[in-house]
């Protein structure tokens, strides 16, 4: 019986076969859900939900109505088990791929290909981009830096900017999707500390302005 652990790296290959040129990132945060894996495209942001043998579908109403906020597609990988029931427990616009063991190794099968999710939310997109990548929108758009302000404010300050037609669909779209791909793990955390350091500057001089005009 494949479990979790068996599906993952094999996944990731055939999946790579399959769409081409790919980023894949593993374990995001969801709504109340945690996704297994998101792969970027060219042109969109797929889920990934797992779903071995050893796993049941208890949790997998709730995933299906975070992933559809999150995810321009939506695919779900299931065992064996699962793959003659599956198409009653996922929305018509899911992608399904079956695996099953074969000579000691995982083979998988596309079943249905991954429609446009309907419900796809641009402000839950943007929740994936970190403070310093969400300054890269801010700056191409020559938007207020809001430096002392959090990152889910700036989050809701570009969507705002997005829903009043100020930064088009396409554009923000494939912003995102650059940044995702050019993501650095070696080094996006120093880029965040940098970051912080800045808005500590920048508070310590707005305090000494406004210090000296009470005065």
């Amino acid at each position: 019986m494949l479990k979790d652990k068996d599906i993952r790296e094999p996944l990731f290959f055939f999946l790579e076969e399959e769409y081409g040129k790919v980023r894949i990132l593993e374990e995001k945060n969801i709504g109340r859900s945690r996704a297994d894996a998101v792969m970027v495209t060219d042109d969109a942001i797929f889920g990934i939900e797992i779903k071995s043998d050893a796993d049941t579908y208890a949790r997998l109403a709730r995933q299906v109505r975070d992933y559809d906020s999150y995810y321009d597609k939506n695919i779900v990988v299931v065992g064996t088990s699962h793959a003659m029931h599956i198409t009653e427990h996922v929305p018509v616009h899911w992608g399904i791929i079956t695996v099953e063991e074969e000579d000691g190794a995982a083979d998988f099968y596309c079943l249905r290909r991954p429609q446009e999710n309907p419900g796809v939310s641009m402000r839950k997109k943007l929740e994936f981009l970190w403070r310093p990548e969400l300054v890269k929108i801010q700056e191409k758009h020559e938007m207020p830096a809001y430096r002392e302000k959090s990152r889910s404010f700036v989050v809701d300050k570009i969507a705002t900017w997005y829903e009043e037609g100020k930064i088009d669909e396409d554009t923000l779209q494939k912003e995102i999707i650059e940044l995702l791909f050019e993501r650095d793990y070696n080094t996006i955390f120093e880029e965040i500390n940098k970051y912080r350091q800045s808005r500590k500057v920048h508070k310590r001089r707005r305090r000494a302005v406004n210090k000296k005009r009470s005065r």
